[in-house]
């Protein structure tokens, strides 16, 4: 393997490492948040409160 070879393997693993590292940008808005936001969030779509819905039975016990 030729020294221009090696080093255009190491930039490409660079740059995919670089690219891996951290959150996805793009997964950000898909994850719920703080209790407090979901909790308005339910209550301006006209659903019960967090709270209520975190108290209340499962139908399947």
């Amino acid at each position: 393997m030729s020294k221009d070879a090696e080093l255009r393997m190491a930039a490409i693993a660079a740059v995919m490492a670089i690219t891996q590292q951290g959150d996805d940008p793009g997964q950000v808005a898909r994850q719920l948040g703080v209790a407090w936001s979901q909790d308005h969030r339910r209550m301006l779509s006209g659903q019960s409160s967090l709270m209520h819905a975190r108290a209340r039975r499962s139908p399947w016990r």
